[in-house]
């Protein structure tokens, strides 16, 4: 059995969940939009409240499951304080992305869709994500840095680490 299965979500948790269950219920695409601003709020889909989500709508948590893979926005695990995306568009790896991305991994010691043990950074890469004219492209935390090269991305993460510890 699994174990999400056996743990009740707290009564502040379900007074929240409840809360965007009700605003979704009549909308067209609810579980999308459910999923979104559960997402919203806790900044990743935890699996204990998928479970509950499952329970209170009579869906089967495969079916729930389905949707937030299928969908690269869902996230099935916290994501860091900093969420870095880099693009790896045609236009953005002719500039250098890859040599950015590389330098994000090894600064970071991680791959692209992992996050940091201190919860600090996450990394991601997405084939592309529109901005070709100044590539190439990251958005961290839905901003968005353009034209970059190594020395600006280490002055960026540099002055995210050092706001971090502020």
């Amino acid at each position: 059995m699994n174990p999400y299965l056996l743990q009740k979500i707290n009564d502040e948790k379900k007074e929240e969940i409840d809360k965007i269950i009700e605003i979704n219920k009549n909308e067209d695409g609810t579980l999308i939009s459910l999923l979104q601003r559960v997402q919203d709020y806790y900044q990743y889909l935890p699996p204990d409240i998928l479970y509950y989500i499952s329970e209170e709508l009579k869906i089967p948590p495969a079916e729930i499951y389905s949707i937030a893979t299928f969908y690269l926005q869902f996230k099935l695990i916290p994501q860091g304080k900093y969420v870095i995306t880099c693009c790896e568009g045609t236009a953005c790896h002719i500039k250098g992305s890859q040599f950015i991305l590389a330098y994000l991994e090894n600064s970071l010691g991680i791959k692209s869709g992992e996050t940091t043990e201190d919860k600090i950074f996450s990394l991601e890469s997405v084939a592309c994500l529109g901005c070709c004219a100044i590539s190439p492209v990251c958005i961290i935390n839905n901003r968005i840095y353009g034209k970059l090269n190594l020395k600006k991305m280490n002055k960026i993460l540099t002055k995210l680490r050092t706001a971090t510890k502020i």
